[in-house]
C-alpha cells in the first residue's frame, strides 16, 4: 500500500524552524484516515454503520527533526487486532533521504454510538476480516 504523503507546512514549525512535536500525532491521524479509505472502510462508512473508533492510547518516538517544506511519507500497518482493539503502527520517512524521522503507535477500540464495546466479527464481518488479514501479514513479516 502506498504511504500517505504529508508536506510540512510553515505553520507547523516553531521559532527554531523545526516541526513542533505535536504535529506528528496529527499526521498519524491523517495517515490513519487515508489508510482506512484505502482499505475501503473510511470513517464515513464506519460511522454510517453506527460505530466509532476512538483513540485510547498513543506513543511516538522522534528520530530526526523535520522542517518546512520537507515531504514525509507515512506508512501505516495493523500491529495488533483482536476484534475489539486495534493497534496501528506508523513509520514516517523523509521522502528525499529515506531516513526515519518518527515512529508511532495508536491504540483504538471499536464502540457503538451508545459507547458500548462492539464485537467487529458480528457487527462488521467484512472489515473484521480485512483487519485480521492485515494483522496476520504484519505478524508474518516479523518472523
Amino acid at each position: 500500500m502506498e504511504p500517505y504523503l504529508h508536506k510540512v507546512h510553515y505553520y507547523e514549525t516553531d521559532k527554531m524552524g523545526i516541526t513542533h512535536h505535536s504535529n506528528y500525532i496529527r499526521w498519524m491521524e491523517e495517515a490513519r484516515v487515508d489508510f482506512l479509505e484505502k482499505i475501503g472502510w473510511g470513517f464515513e462508512k464506519i460511522e454510517a454503520e453506527g460505530l466509532m473508533s476512538p483513540v485510547v492510547g498513543i506513543q511516538t518516538r522522534y528520530s530526526r527533526t523535520t522542517t518546512f517544506p520537507d515531504q514525509i511519507e507515512i506508512s501505516v500497518a495493523v500491529e495488533k487486532y483482536n476484534g475489539l482493539l486495534m493497534h496501528l503502527r506508523y513509520e514516517m520517512r523523509d521522502r528525499n533521504t529515506g531516513e526515519v524521522v518518527c515512529t508511532g503507535l495508536s491504540q483504538h477500540c471499536f464502540l457503538t454510538q451508545e459507547g458500548k464495546p462492539a464485537r467487529m466479527k458480528q457487527r462488521m464481518p467484512e472489515l473484521d476480516g480485512i483487519l485480521r488479514q492485515l494483522a496476520a501479514e504484519e505478524a508474518e513479516k516479523k518472523k
